[in-house]
């Protein structure tokens, strides 16, 4: 396959985005030597427009922050996972030039906290009541979870999360941010809250081996949250594991090929030891 195709990521700040060289190594060792990825500079406000202008060259578009929800709207179909979550990570490019917007952090997470052995019934806490924690709350609707806190400093953020709850059938409760270390002792809990946020909790929570922690976070790492919930014999599941994830299912999405995920893996890691 050596036809000329384009794929990138989109969002702000993006010049530090690893997406490139997980979808590069992808290419390269899919042999799709006319296949390129690059990352674009793009506010929310912006995608309409730079979507908009992008040639029949672009197969396929990532996005991240802050453009998940407006990415919605450039759709001209939207799958109902992308639907019930309210926000896109994936544009796909189809044969009549539209746009088809999913979401595969959501596979993808689920995909990484099934391998980590969270199974159906578990309880889970969520930390953070962002972008990052309506994928948590629609993935623990397809994990069969048997119920979600969502813990947060602001009341309202977790109302904004209901609509995302009753989509996926999942039961979910809100908890104050000063409950946040008792409620850390679920099976699975689910870091979504900016980088420092979380530090202070790795000083009084009591963590339990059987507890699997999944922390967004992945640079710097460990975080001191991992740190602790590792020293504690916990099962470990960070940031770059969901990025690898999600990036095989847009790469799949783009290209109609199998990903080379190993190859991808490689790459990553790679970049991360630099």
């Amino acid at each position: 396959m050596t036809a000329a195709r384009r794929a990138g990521v989109l969002g702000t700040p993006i010049a530090h985005s690893l997406s490139p060289v997980i979808h590069n190594a992808g290419y390269a060792a899919a042999g799709l030597t006319g296949w390129s990825y690059t990352r674009i500079e793009c506010a929310a406000a912006e995608l309409p427009d730079v979507v908009a202008g992008l040639g029949p060259e672009w197969a396929g578009l990532s996005v991240t922050m802050p453009g998940k929800e407006a990415a919605l709207a450039v759709a001209a179909e939207v799958s109902p996972l992308a639907a019930a979550v309210g926000a896109a990570n994936t544009l796909v490019r189809r044969p009549d030039g539209s746009w088809y917007a999913d979401n595969t952090d959501v596979v993808g997470m689920v995909e990484v906290l099934t391998d980590a052995g969270v199974r159906p019934g578990a309880t889970v806490t969520v930390l953070g009541a962002g972008g990052t924690a309506r994928a948590a709350v629609a993935a623990a609707g397809r994990l069969g979870a048997g119920a979600v806190t969502v813990v947060a400093r602001r009341p309202a953020a977790v109302e904004e999360l209901r609509p995302v709850a009753r989509a996926v059938g999942v039961e979910m409760t809100g908890a104050p941010w000063g409950d946040a270390a008792e409620l850390c002792r679920a099976d699975l809990v689910v870091s979504t809250v900016p980088k420092g946020v979380a530090n202070p909790l790795a000083d009084v929570v009591v963590w339990r081996p059987e507890t699997v922690l999944f922390d967004a976070l992945y640079d710097p790492w460990p975080t001191p949250l991992a740190a602790s919930a590792e020293a504690a014999g916990c099962r470990i599941v960070s940031g770059l594991d969901l990025l690898l994830a999600q990036a095989v299912g847009q790469f799949e999405h783009f290209t109609g090929v199998t990903a080379p995920r190993a190859a991808m893996a490689e790459a990553l890691a790679a970049a991360r030891a630099i």
